[in-house]
């Protein structure tokens, strides 16, 4: 049962992330996660200086975790903060993309 109630919040999650985002920010962001974070975590996400972003690697991390590593980098390592860039409701909308292990930039 709980299982049941977590997958529906998660589902309304995500519906409320993705509604507010509009879409040619939504396109932004899916250009900057795949040549900006490419970069590091490689291209198909399968990792490189950076860990991998792929859905495997990422299955059981809590949201809110990866959200704050976007936004907050980790330091002293490559990873830089990104909040400058975007803010935490567009952090949370690239942590459901990655969740998902949605790879195409057009959305």
């Amino acid at each position: 049962m709980t299982g049941i109630i977590l997958v529906a919040l998660g589902a309304l999650w995500s519906g409320a992330v993705f509604a507010e985002i509009p879409p040619s920010r939504q396109a932004e962001l899916m250009h900057l996660l795949v040549q900006d974070c490419g970069s590091c975590h490689g291209l198909t996400r399968q990792g490189g200086l950076g860990p991998a972003l792929t859905r495997d690697a990422l299955n059981g991390k809590a949201p809110v975790m990866l959200r704050e590593v976007i936004l907050h980098g980790r330091p002293g390592t490559p990873m830089p903060p990104w909040k400058s860039f975007m803010s935490a409701q567009e952090a949370d909308w690239l942590v459901q993309v990655l969740i998902e292990g949605r790879t195409d930039e057009k959305h």
